[in-house]
């Protein structure tokens, strides 16, 4: 019967997003509140049809523009992260050309960046300034890939110099800037049971991975757990540069998701190999 499940999934996924596109253009064109509200409810939705249960731990930024710092394990992320909070993404450029994905990429709002291009990176940079100092909530998959969910890599920091931007000042007249606030996304479950290191490849989605063959095979492989955790948010400012943030924002969703991945993320213990 999972072939069964997934088709059906499959089917209600494809209809659904195809029904939302329209509202969400028409929310994007006409500049509706629904814009940034719809994705999230959207997504809300999604997860509950995938059996996606989301863990969240910490609270996210959502005051004022804030770029959120990711660990990065597929296109899973971008369902979960919008479930668990109203946010758009910091995408790669060829993304906008991806079957449905791409649609729903563009439909959220996101920022897209050709890496390779210097120039057009700096494009991106003041974009991602402008939509901060609008007070939008950004996801930066800060890895610059996708993994297979076991582990964190270093982290880049070109694009985090766009949290070195003033978006206001305080009650003495110091400038505040905008926050970086880590999050660990964490594959821990699966059908009820531990997600092991073997079975983290049937959800996350990198490498020279097919995409839709993936997704299929994903959704036979029925439902599963996350654990995202919010961390506190970092200052990003003329004495902290983009580079330390990036280390720092690092260390933290490294120790987040290890924390997950031994089922110790609601107790906020370190694994005992690190707590000595």
């Amino acid at each position: 019967m999972p072939a069964l499940r997934a088709f059906a999934v499959g089917a209600a996924f494809f209809i659904l997003t195809l029904m939302s596109a329209p509202i969400q253009y028409l929310s994007i064109r006409f500049k509706w509140k629904l814009q940034k509200t719809y994705p999230h409810g959207y997504h809300r939705f999604l997860c509950r049809m995938f059996g996606i249960r989301i863990t969240v731990i910490g609270k996210p930024v959502l005051d004022r523009g804030v770029l959120m710092v990711a660990n990065h394990g597929g296109y899973f992320d971008i369902l979960i992260m919008s479930a668990a909070a109203p946010v758009s993404f910091v995408a790669r450029d060829d993304v906008k050309s991806w079957p449905l994905f791409g649609l729903m990429a563009r439909l959220q709002r996101s920022v897209f960046v050709e890496r390779t291009r210097r120039r057009q990176t700096g494009d991106a940079r003041a974009e991602l300034r402008r939509r901060l100092q609008e007070g939008d909530a950004l996801v930066l998959f800060a890895e610059g890939t996708s993994t297979d969910g076991n582990r964190v890599i270093a982290f880049k920091s070109a694009l985090m110099g766009s949290a070195e931007t003033e978006i206001g000042k305080d009650s003495l007249g110091n400038p505040v800037y905008v926050p970086v606030q880590p999050v660990s996304i964490s594959y821990v479950g699966l059908q009820g049971m531990p997600m092991g290191r073997e079975n983290r490849p049937l959800i996350a989605w990198y490498g020279e991975m097919d995409l839709m063959s993936h997704l299929w095979e994903a959704l036979k492989a029925g439902p599963f757990e996350v654990v995202v955790e919010f961390h506190p948010p970092l200052a990003a400012d003329a004495t902290h540069g983009r580079k330390e943030i990036a280390a720092q924002a690092e260390a933290l969703v490294r120790r987040g998701h290890m924390r997950a991945l031994n089922g110790l993320a609601e107790t906020g213990r370190e694994p005992a190999e690190k707590a000595a």
